[in-house]
């Protein structure tokens, strides 16, 4: 398994309704259909380790059979449109985008 790790910034306190309402119903339909996903898991981030300031504010984990399957996603119209849309999202709300990939490796108890 391969995955991307995309790590927003929090919106200004005024934003985080319209943020939020544009994230859900037009940025992260956008994500889902990418050619190759095999799942994304999304998380809000309410605070740090041991009650310090969260670091960021959302995280999108997006994942595919391979770095393969990643990078031929990448190439695709839908992966476009998802990236002109982050573009749209980090001008209008202010916001940064911090992206990072790798190999999943997992571990059992």
């Amino acid at each position: 398994m391969y995955k991307l790790v995309a790590l927003w910034s929090a919106p200004k306190p005024g934003d985080v309704d319209a943020f939020e309402s544009y994230y859900r119903e037009v940025h992260v339909p956008k994500a889902t259909v990418v050619p190759g996903l095999e799942r994304i898991a999304l998380t809000r981030i309410d605070s740090g380790l041991e009650g310090a300031a969260a670091p960021f504010y959302r995280v999108a984990e997006m994942f595919f059979e391979s770095s393969k399957a990643l990078e031929e996603s990448a190439h695709s119209e839908l992966w476009r449109a998802m990236r002109e849309d982050a573009g749209q999202m980090i001008e209008r709300f202010g916001v940064t985008l911090t992206v990072g990939m790798g190999s999943v490796e997992e571990t059992k108890r």
